[in-house]
């Protein structure tokens, strides 16, 4: 029996040292998170095409799917025809102008005959064959088609003006109709359903020929080539951590050991917060911390939701 405690009194010890060898001291943990994304549909429609499954990778800037924008390619049209109908709405200003010119000739021929006729009574007046009367009835005659004429003349530019005003206040709506082309265009755009990031679809929210909503969730996408492990530090251990830092991450490797990784802090919160509830002692959860993420590359193994752990380095 004796030999027996001695034999407990060295094992004991020795058993203590190898679990806490086993169990190594962490200065923090927390679980694995990405940088989501969730894509929504910005029109109401039906989805025409949806080549979406979870799990696939998706490109960057790559479409994936389509929704219904044929009421849009009809307002589309419909402005555009309005717009070449402005045209039909516009004045010709050349037939009245023409008119006009067609008048003035005339007043103008005829004051060319009445001033030759001015000169030769003129010439009578001298040899005593006209009368000052008959002068004066043509410089009379004469100064009435002038001033015709010279109305005339204003009603061509007055004709010119007021056609090229009615033109210009109609052809003013074209500018307001190509907005609105360019608007629609901009609208029948966005009913093709174009991935954001490059990444990993985590879950499906629709199918193809459902009808969606503008906002409605499509699908949910992160990059998983790296992934951010969301751990809480206390206030003391808060002066040693910097952003850029570089710190070792463990996980569990499944045959009861650790699988090491190197990360780096990406982000450490401003504010304080109560331990979060997964901590199980009731004293813990008491004690305020700090959360910080920790930018880590992905080999494959880790995977969203995991626990992982840290130390500083």
């Amino acid at each position: 029996m004796q030999i027996k405690r001695i034999a407990a009194i060295f094992v004991l010890p020795m058993l203590m040292t190898a679990c806490k060898s086993n169990q190594p001291d962490f200065d923090a943990s927390g679980s694995f998170e990405a940088d989501e994304v969730i894509v929504s549909a910005e029109l109401p429609g039906k989805i025409l095409r949806f080549s979406v499954e979870e799990g696939s990778k998706l490109a960057q800037d790559s479409v994936v799917g389509k929704i219904d924008a044929e009421n849009i390619n009809l307002q589309q049209q419909q402005v555009e025809a309005s717009i070449a109908a402005l045209k039909e709405k516009t004045a010709d200003v050349n037939p009245q102008v023409q008119l006009l010119r067609d008048q003035l000739a005339v007043q103008q021929a005829q004051i060319k005959n009445l001033m030759h006729e001015k000169q030769r009574t003129q010439n009578l007046i001298k040899a005593d064959a006209a009368t000052g009367k008959q002068l004066d009835d043509l410089n009379a005659q004469i100064d009435v088609l002038s001033r015709q004429q010279a109305v005339t003349e204003q009603q061509i530019n007055v004709q010119r003006s007021n056609v090229a005003t009615q033109n210009r206040a109609v052809m003013s709506e074209t500018d307001p109709l190509k907005k609105r082309v360019a608007q629609l265009n901009d609208q029948a755009g966005k009913s093709n359903i174009v991935n954001p990031v490059n990444g990993t679809v985590l879950t499906k929210y629709a199918e193809q020929g459902e009808v969606t909503a503008p906002g409605k969730a499509l699908y949910k996408i992160a990059d998983l080539s790296y992934l951010y492990l969301r751990a809480y530090i206390t206030g003391n251990q808060l002066p040693q951590v910097k952003l850029g830092q570089q710190v070792k991450v463990l996980t569990d490797d499944g045959n009861g050991g650790y699988k090491s990784y190197k990360g780096t802090v990406s982000w450490v919160s401003d504010k304080a917060e109560f331990t979060p509830k997964t901590i199980q002692t009731k004293e813990e959860r008491a004690n305020l911390v700090y959360a910080i993420k920790v930018r880590v590359q992905n080999d494959g193994f880790l995977k969203i939701g995991m626990y992982g752990e840290m130390n500083f380095e």
